[in-house]
Parts: C-alpha cells; structure tokens; sequence
C-alpha cells in the first residue's frame, strides 16, 4: 500500500480510535472510582477499629490499676493476718506452757497391779547402756519444709548409722518400690522422681515404721495376722535376714497411724521396735532389737498411750511418744519412758511442734544429725531439735 493510500485511510480510522479511547478512559475511571470507594471503607474500618482498641486500652489499664490496688489490698491483709496468727501462736505457746498436759497413767489401782505383774512376767529390768548418751530433747529449734512429694502417708529418711548422703522415699503406705535420690539437692530440686532410683522390694512393705540404717533396710512385711522384721542390704539387693517379730495378736502401735504396727527406730544406743498388743491395748510397748539377728534382747511395758498418738521415736534410750487430735491441732511429745530409768516422766520437757498441715504420718529421728524427718500430709519436714541433758530438765 503505498503512502498515499493511507492518508486517505487516516480520517476514516480517527473516529475509530476516538471511541476506544473513550471507552478505555471510563474504565480507567470507573476501577479508580471502586478503588477509592475501597480506599475510604478501608479508612473507616482502620479508625473504628483504632478508636474500639484505643477504648480497650483504656478499659484494660483501668482493670489492671484495680486489680493491683486489690493486691496490695490483700498483701496488707495477708501480713496483718501472718502478724495475728504469730501474734496467737506466741500466747499459745505461753499457755500450753503455763497449763501441761494431764499425765499420760490413769491413776488405776487395777490398772496399776495389772502394770506391775505384766512388767514381772516381761522382765522389765532397767536398761543397760551401751554409750555414754545422756541427752534429751528440750524443744525443736527449727523447722524446714523441703517440698511436696508423693501421697498423703509416707515416709523419708536418711541412714541413721552410716556416712552416706542418699535420700530413701517410701511413698504410701503399702508398696514394693523404694526411691533413691542421691543427695538433698536432688531430692528438693526436682518435683518428679526422674532423678531418683528405685528398688524394688522382693516383699512388699506395710506402715511407714522403716528404717535405713548402716547400710541395710529393716522394713515390716504382713504376712496374715503376723509381722515379719527384713533386713535388706543395700548394696547388693539382697534379703540379709528375716525375723516373725515375736507378739501376739497385735494391733496398730499409733492411733491416728491405723497402718502402722511396728515402728523401727534408731538412736544413739542402736535400734529400737515400737509395737502394741491387744493384751495391752492401751499402751505401747518398746524392744529392744540386735541389728545383725534381729532378736529381741529386751522387752517393756510403757505407761504411753496409743489414743491420739501419731508417731514416736528413741533418743538416747527414751521413748518419745507424739499426740495429736484427730482434728488436726499441734503436734506435742507428752509422753516419755526412758528404759534406763534417769530421767522420770515428770521432769520430761513438753515439746510442741509447730502447727502445719495435718498429722504426721512419720516421724525418723537421726541421730548422727540430732534432727527428725517428718511426713506431713505429703509435705517432707524437717526438725532440728534443741537438747539437754537428762540431769538438767
């Protein structure tokens, strides 16, 4: 096509070309007339959605004042109380001391004459000591609570005779596992047993009345209506010696402990088995156990009654017997028989432990340490205890 050819062809295609330049330009403005129509709904949503959050700001920094003048509301009535309670636990400390506790005997004749002939059958002679101890408890010094750990009922302690630092758990009262944490630390730290051994008993255990001591674990096995002593070492897993605890017909040794029947215990003059039968049953009974054989090498009647008791232990040859009420109040040590005759039930101190969370479930004294390890309600406790001697109470 030559040029001249398509300058004829130009005024015929300029309104062509008008018309679609017509059309695209309304297209132009019709998508930047939708766009801006977008624009604006977008810039009412941003400023009612700034203005509902500037309001909840607001609302929240409102509830956050109060909610912090509500707490420093209950921290002043929280220390107020904490003041109080000292404040009440000082006067009751004053007047339990002011007012003791009746006397652990009734004053019986019968009672007095059966006493007196079950002690000649016995033979509950005045014991011999093997070491020089001569102390007794005066008052419990201090008090720490390491954690929470386990059931209700248990028992915790360390090994009574030996070097070792090893924590042994028995959680509950009737199982066939054993928890070993290798120090406090451990034992505290952790909340789950991830950091604990076990040993599996090859007979189950009842009670919380085991002991670790020297190495060995002499825990009480039920077999029927009889009560069997283990003596299980240690270090190699194994059962060492077995012993039916000589008693007939016996019943739970603590009142308020109804799953404990035999409670071993240590102290400086060596181990110790706490009982009750029902040929006495009002009283406990204390043994005198050989730890190698596990023969009983002496026997006696204690004037300490199993009615609200709810754990006891042996310091320096002196039964220790401790009471609470079965609503739980103040756990106290009220009743005391030293076998060796030289320190008399009325010249005893009346120890009170502080009041916490329910009844002790066991408690272990150590005597390489002077402190006991308590169970309460499921919290681990410890006692440290202020001591005297016998002659000067």
């Amino acid at each position: 096509m030559g040029p001249w050819r398509c300058l004829l062809l130009l005024p015929l295609l300029a309104p062509a070309l008008r018309a679609q330049q017509q059309q695209f330009m309304e297209y132009v403005e019709r998508r930047l007339t939708l766009l801006e129509e977008r624009i604006s709904q977008w810039h009412d949503q941003s400023s009612r959605y700034s203005t509902e959050l500037r309001d909840f700001k607001n609302q929240v920094l409102g509830m956050l004042e109060a909610a912090e003048k509500e707490r420093e509301a209950m921290r002043a009535e929280a220390e107020s109380a904490a003041v109080r309670v000292d404040r009440l636990e000082r006067e009751v400390d004053y007047l339990e001391t002011q007012n003791p506790a009746p006397p652990c005997v009734e004053v019986d004749e019968t009672l007095m004459d059966k006493q007196v002939a079950t002690a000649k059958q016995r033979k509950n002679e005045k014991y011999t000591k093997l070491t020089d101890c001569s102390d007794t408890i005066a008052s419990v010094r201090a008090m720490k609570i390491l954690k929470r750990f386990g059931s209700a009922s248990g028992l915790w302690t360390k090994d009574a005779a030996g070097s070792s630092e090893k924590i042994y758990v028995f959680d509950g009262t009737a199982n066939d596992t054993v928890y070993v944490f290798p120090r406090m630390r451990e034992f505290t730290l952790f909340s789950a047993t991830r950091k604990a051994s076990r040993i599996k008993l090859p007979y189950p255990w009842v009670g919380t009345g085991h002991l670790v001591y020297d190495g060995h674990l002499y825990y009480i096995r039920q077999q029927g209506l009889s009560f069997q002593v283990i003596k299980f070492n240690l270090a190699n897993k194994t059962v060492v010696d077995s012993s039916v605890f000589p008693a007939e017909e016996q019943i739970p040794v603590f009142g308020l402990s109804p799953s404990t029947y035999i409670e071993v215990s240590a102290d400086e003059e060596g181990l110790w088995a706490i009982y009750a039968t029902k040929e006495d049953e009002k009283n406990m009974c204390l043994a005198k156990l050989d730890p190698t054989s596990l023969d009983i090498e002496q026997m006696w009647d204690t004037p300490c009654p199993r009615e609200n008791a709810e754990g006891a232990f042996v310091v320096c040859g002196a039964l220790h017997v401790v009471y609470n009420t079965r609503l739980p109040s103040r756990a106290r040590v009220q009743c005391v028989f030293d076998v060796s005759g030289t320190l008399a039930p009325e010249d005893a101190s009346l120890v009170y432990f502080p009041k916490r969370y329910g009844s002790h479930s066991s408690l272990k004294y150590n005597p390489r340490e002077r402190q006991i390890y308590a169970w309460d309600d499921g919290y681990q406790i410890i006692y440290r205890m202020e001591m005297k001697k016998k002659l000067e109470v």
